[in-house]
């Protein structure tokens, strides 16, 4: 069966267009879900809107949207007032630009889906967009109504298709800042510095998604059915804390070097007092 799609419109750049479909890249509808249930009674439990000072349940149409504006002070708005503030979407994915695939720090990304042709004669003219974009080794920047938004995507080629990824809003992105502006500035060299060198070299792989296993899921599952079968369930035994060692014993460790010394002579690192990171750059 093929899947549902997202969103359907128009994929066009100049005057050129196609009918296309956006379909969920990543989904987490295949992981364990579970209910809330009352351990007493067995029965699941339903969640309601209270009043937070009376205590009592809220219908439905009573319940409206409020910006906090002070303490217990909120301007209120309709469900029509809300409902107006959503743009009118003509369902037209316009490219805006075409850029190099470097262009966009991926800290913008924020969710993928597959983009298709929709119906027969849509393919011709997708096919030319796709392979046009791969011969020249670019993404294109697109907006659209999307979700009762207007989002900019991140269109790239991808085996037969396209991806289209939403972007976060600049505003969304936290700046590097605040995480980065304690970190000092320290010159690393001589051994430590080849020992890390040395690391990465022997470390270097393809990335394979096929690799990585949840496993927390996993877990989850085997607990699940142990419970189905009647076993007993047992808590895994906790790993013993590790021994605390220097940084340069476990760089040579790690590099399988242990007890061996550098024919250059490491130079110890030295603080040279904080620095702000780097603004983010971003096409």
């Amino acid at each position: 069966m093929a899947p549902r799609a997202n969103w359907k419109g128009v994929l066009k750049v100049g005057e050129l267009s196609c009918p296309v479909a956006l379909y969920t890249a990543a989904s987490t509808s295949e992981r364990i879900a579970f209910h809330t249930i009352n351990r007493a009674t067995g029965h699941r439990v339903r969640r309601e809107f209270v009043d937070s000072e009376t205590g009592k349940a809220v219908d439905r149409e009573q319940q409206v949207k409020g910006y906090d504006v002070g303490k217990d002070d909120y301007v209120v708005l309709s469900p029509d007032e809300v409902a107006s503030a959503v743009p009118d979407s003509d369902k037209t994915l316009s490219i805006t630009a075409f850029i190099a695939c470097a262009d966009v720090d991926d800290v913008y990304f924020d969710r993928p889906y597959y983009l298709a042709p929709s119906g027969d004669s849509a393919e011709e003219a997708f096919m030319l967009i796709r392979e046009g974009m791969r011969q020249k080794q670019v993404v294109a920047i697109a907006q659209t109504v999307l979700f009762r938004r207007v989002r900019a995507l991140l269109i790239r080629a991808y085996d037969d298709g396209l991806v289209a990824t939403t972007l976060n809003f600049d505003y969304e992105v936290r700046s590097a800042k605040e995480a980065f502006g304690d970190v000092p500035s320290m010159k690393i060299e001589g051994e430590m510095l080849e020992l890390a060198e040395h690391i990465i070299k022997t470390k270097k792989g393809k990335f394979d998604a096929a690799k990585f296993d949840d496993r927390y899921e996993a877990a989850l599952a085997e607990l699940v059915k142990a419970k189905l079968d009647g076993k007993k369930i047992t808590a895994p035994k906790q790993p013993k804390p590790e021994k605390v060692i220097d940084l340069m014993a476990a760089l040579r460790q790690s590099a399988g070097v242990a007890g061996k010394t550098s024919r250059k002579k490491a130079r110890a690192p030295r603080k040279q007092g904080k620095t702000q990171s780097a603004q983010r750059k971003a096409g």
